[in-house]
């Protein structure tokens, strides 16, 4: 594929967005024309997951199309390794001009993992100070861990830290797509925009939360369980984020649901502004454009919130995928966000064989032909609210999880969609458990899992606190901007300046 032929990749990301809404793109409920949009012309993955319920894990997996036991970004302070491939430098590699306007959670010194340009600072921390530890099973660290003050404290706010943000994500984004489409760059591009909502906390701006009044959706389907009745992970969850502290009443999960609804709604106009630049620069017939999330929010069904499950409100992702090379059509296949990294690449030219060694995943294209695969989807969980790494299988009808301290998990998907009834002690299932079983074992070492994390914790803790005794220096991102470089200046020709900042010329 010739360097001028090449497709233009466009990814949207956001953050903690339950993939149950996305059952065939956007639910009809929900008030998001771009995306309904952006559903109707993509391959779209019903049953697509991430490979860690959390941040920081789940991107660098998406990014590296690597499970976490193979980054080692276990939890969402562990360093993202700067000789990890992304599928920044393999595009890059290949020719693309590659970009990121917004979160990504990169923890360490490189902040950049292929991205030749970043437009934005991350929201969140790029050190080791958020750094779990298994020697000391059921600690809190109140200053960053979760809580339900977001469910308590949900509502309307016409500004936040994080609509600051996104409000910022957009607007880069906008302006390099006017950017890129000026021309002065033959090289095709790829940019990554990366959103912070829906993320909690629970609070929207009131046009956004007002077209959710009448909403029927704001309570969950499967309401709260008592605490013992809860399997021994959501117990540690509930502990982790400080249950006991709050009293959740049935309007604080009203309120929470509604804002979080109205949070998709508005990431739905800013995606709506890029796709604007996009068509006004006449781009949008030579771009790929992806949608996918990092994980979900389970939102308060079972009682549970935020993230750090299995269960499919928080594992389960939306994912689109609109190529020339892939049919509009709904896939049910189980996929994996590990396998954006080789899609990408697919889609763009390079070759599969090439990327091989360094992704766990697979391309996607086939199953946007009408293809099939029987890959199952594994799943990793090593940080807060766990006290030794969970695994995970979904395949088929099938969802099954293995933890050294807990019993298995095995739940018939098609039939209890809700996974409320475990099926691993059931005498009818028992060979269905003994295959996954053999397949985890095949796959996982959970004893060695264990103790790499350990140790990546304790070596972790030595070296933040060492950081922070003395001077301190941040390994946040800065944005680069040259004023001197910007709009007129007196080294430039104002003719030449009015010229080539103008899309289209001469009409």
């Amino acid at each position: 594929m010739s360097q001028t032929s090449r497709p233009n990749i466009l990814i949207f990301m956001v953050d903690q967005l339950n993939g149950t809404l996305f059952p065939d793109g956007p639910a009809d409920w929900l008030h998001a024309p771009n995306l309904k949009a952006l559903a109707a012309r993509s391959t779209r993955f019903r049953n697509a997951y991430t490979a860690s319920p959390l941040c920081a894990p789940g991107r660098a997996s998406y990014m590296s199309g690597q499970l976490p036991s193979r980054t080692g970004v276990y939890d969402n302070a562990a360093e993202f390794a700067s000789s990890i491939p992304t599928y920044a430098h393999h595009l890059r590699r290949a020719g693309y001009q590659t970009c990121l306007s917004g979160k990504m959670h990169f923890v360490g010194p490189d902040q950049l993992h292929g991205f030749e340009e970043r437009l934005t600072t991350d929201i969140y921390p790029p050190d080791f100070g958020w750094t779990p530890d298994y020697r000391k099973p059921g600690e809190r660290i109140d200053w960053w861990y979760h809580n339900m003050g977001s469910v308590t404290g949900s509502g309307v706010a016409e500004i936040s830290n994080q609509m600051e943000y996104d409000d910022e994500v957009a607007y880069n984004a906008t302006r390099k797509v006017y950017d890129l489409g000026r021309g002065h760059d033959d090289r095709p591009w790829c940019l990554t925009v990366s959103f912070t909502h829906p993320h909690d906390p629970y609070v929207a701006r009131r046009k956004y939360w007002d077209l959710y009044e009448d909403c029927e959706h704001l309570l969950p389907e499967v309401g709260p369980m008592a605490y013992e009745e809860h399997d021994p992970h959501s117990k540690r969850i509930f502990d982790a984020n400080d249950w006991r502290s709050f009293d959740i009443t049935e309007d604080d999960v009203r309120r929470s649901r509604r804002a979080y609804f109205a949070n998709i709604s508005y990431l739905d106009d800013k995606i709506g502004e890029v796709m604007e630049a996009l068509r006004g620069t006449r781009q949008e017939e030579n771009t790929i454009i992806l949608l996918v999330s990092d994980h979900g929010d389970m939102l308060g069904n079972r009682g549970l919130w935020f993230k750090m499950s299995f269960f499919e409100g928080s594992a389960r992702v939306p994912m689109m995928i609109a190529a020339p090379q892939m049919a509009p059509a709904r896939v049910d296949t189980p996929v994996s966000n590990i396998d954006v990294c080789p899609t990408l690449c697919d889609l763009a030219g390079v070759a599969i064989d090439e990327i091989a060694p360094w992704t766990d995943g697979e391309s996607l294209v086939p199953l946007g032909q009408g293809g099939t695969r029987e890959t199952p989807v594994a799943m990793e969980y090593a940080a807060e609210a766990s006290y030794a790494p969970l695994v995970c299988l979904r395949q088929g009808r099938w969802k099954y999880t293995r933890c050294a301290l807990d019993p298995d998990q095995l739940f018939d998907l098609e039939t209890d969609p809700h996974e409320l009834t475990n099926l691993a002690q059931d005498p009818a299932h028992a060979e269905t458990l003994a295959r996954f079983s053999a397949a985890a074992d095949a796959r996982w070492d959970l004893g060695r899992f264990d103790a790499e994390v350990r140790q990546s914790q304790a070596r972790r803790w030595i070296v933040y606190e060492a950081l922070r005794n003395g001077n301190y220096y941040p390994w946040d991102f800065q944005p680069l901007q040259k004023a001197s470089e910007r709009y007129m200046r007196n080294h430039m020709d104002l003719n030449v300046v009015e010229e080539n900042a103008r899309f289209p010329r001469g009409e």
